[in-house]
């Protein structure tokens, strides 16, 4: 995806769209993918009796792996640059403690500033915006309903398969 540049999945927006019985959900999961334009490998039923919920729920095992490097660098880098513009900014305020040891408060500012651009990367990394998501359709299979998910490729897609399936009764869950 390539509006999110610090994860490495084609697919960042995902959605749970629950349906009262399988039927339901394959029919709205064959008219999506007719009437909008979505590949049918972008949306999956998920039915009580679904062996093989965890690929269908996150199938890019392997981008999350490049998620974790790709974030942890970015962020990491990006933090180390604000704490260097910080630095320059506060050097050039004229601010004693930065003008009596540049160096110290340089690599003082440097550490906390990469710290918290990894911090930053390992939230990315963790992807909480998914658990909604997964826990609906968990929900739903122990309820005895099913679920189309949907693996948009933009926030404009997921945007607009989240409409179409409210439009068809669902309740919809997005992340973010």
């Amino acid at each position: 995806m390539s509006d999110v540049p610090v994860t490495a999945e084609v697919s960042n927006h995902k959605l749970a769209a629950v349906f009262p019985d399988a039927r339901a959900a394959r029919a709205a999961a064959d008219a999506l993918c007719r009437d909008t334009g979505l590949a049918k490998a972008q949306v999956k039923v998920v039915t009580p009796g679904s062996a093989d919920v965890d690929i269908r729920l996150e199938p890019e095992g392997g981008g999350i792996w490049r998620t974790i490097l790709r974030a942890h660098l970015r962020l990491g880098l990006a933090g180390a640059a604000l704490a260097l513009a910080a630095f320059a900014l506060l050097y050039l305020a004229d601010v004693p403690f930065i003008v009596q040891s540049p160096v110290a408060a340089a690599l003082a500012l440097l550490f906390f500033g990469t710290t918290a651009g990894l911090l930053l990367g390992g939230l990315v990394s963790l992807r909480p915006d998914h658990d909604r998501y997964v826990h609906a359709t968990r929900d739903a299979m122990d309820a005895g309903r099913s679920t189309v998910v949907v693996h948009a490729l933009s926030a404009e897609q997921a945007a607009g398969a989240a409409d179409f399936l409210r439009a068809r009764g669902a309740g919809v869950t997005r992340t973010l």
